[in-house]
């Protein structure tokens, strides 16, 4: 049986890639032997590790843009705009909370600490614990308070978490990058919200939330590209961050066959370098 250590990116809606990912994965023999995850891939992986994998997918398909706003617990809070409490009770109707430690393979989940600047490791616990404070997107959820720590989306510090997942003897690294380059590779005037040359200049001057999220997303693809330099994978899978937006978990289905179209790419080029 082939092993495999894999490591699952940050990306929001475009983690659901991941699942495409691991079924292409099983499906070509692969024995997943641990897994470790940031953010939406902090989820997937626990779906993966606590054996509900197939029901979180199917769970995805109800997904619509109405059900979205209903999981959306908001709230006037500062800092935050959803409490995120609702989602993960829903996730739990799903696949019951469990240990990590409990798990039937080794299972990693980090965030970011606001307040010392660190990353939070969680490799036993609650597993929805773990999840919660990973994909806790500043601004966006509420942070996860607990003792002196303020923990948000494990983005921020390490969105391909390579270095945490668990290695064993015979293993081999697989990285599934959903937070990689644009695949367009430019500012296009779609993206900046322009229609002329003109308007993609004053786009660039005044739209203060697009240019923002470009600066965060520059830092997130720089991230991963170091920590796939560190730590290099034997299999390496990269969907750009302009492939999905990050909020169409309603596409699930879509996101998910790119994850595996994806994975299948890289897996051949793997396995036709070894043979």
């Amino acid at each position: 049986m082939k092993k495999a250590a894999v490591v699952l990116s940050s990306g929001s809606a475009r983690g659901l890639a991941h699942i495409g990912a691991i079924e292409e994965l099983l499906s070509r023999g692969y024995e997943i032997s641990s897994i470790a995850g940031c953010s939406m891939g902090s989820l997937i992986a626990g779906m993966y590790a606590s054996g509900r994998l197939a029901e979180f997918k199917e769970w995805m398909k109800t997904i619509t843009f109405k059900k979205m706003f209903q999981l959306a617990d908001f709230s006037l809070g500062v800092g935050h705009i959803v409490k995120g409490e609702r989602i993960i009770e829903a996730l739990e109707e799903v696949a019951p909370d469990i240990n990590i430690e409990d798990l039937d393979i080794p299972y990693c989940a980090v965030a970011s600490d606001l307040a010392s600047g660190n990353e939070v490791v969680f490799t036993d616990g609650s597993l929805y614990h773990a999840i919660r404070s990973s994909i806790s997107i500043p601004l966006f959820f509420r942070p996860v308070i607990e003792g002196k720590s303020v923990m948000v989306d494990g983005g921020c510090v390490n969105p391909l978490p390579l270095n945490r997942v668990a290695r064993t003897p015979g293993d081999i690294l697989v990285s599934v990058n959903v937070s990689a380059p644009y695949e367009k590779n430019d500012l296009s005037v779609d993206t900046l919200g322009g229609h002329s040359l003109h308007h993609r200049k004053k786009a660039m001057e005044y739209d203060y939330i697009r240019l923002m999220d470009r600066m965060t997303d520059l830092m997130i693809q720089n991230n991963c590209s170091l920590m796939q330099q560190l730590y290099k994978p034997e299999v390496s899978v990269s969907i750009g961050m302009d492939s999905f937006s990050s909020f169409e978990f309603y596409e699930s289905d879509v996101i998910i066959e790119k994850g595996r179209q994806a994975m299948a790419k890289a897996l051949d080029e793997y396995e036709n370098c070894i043979l």
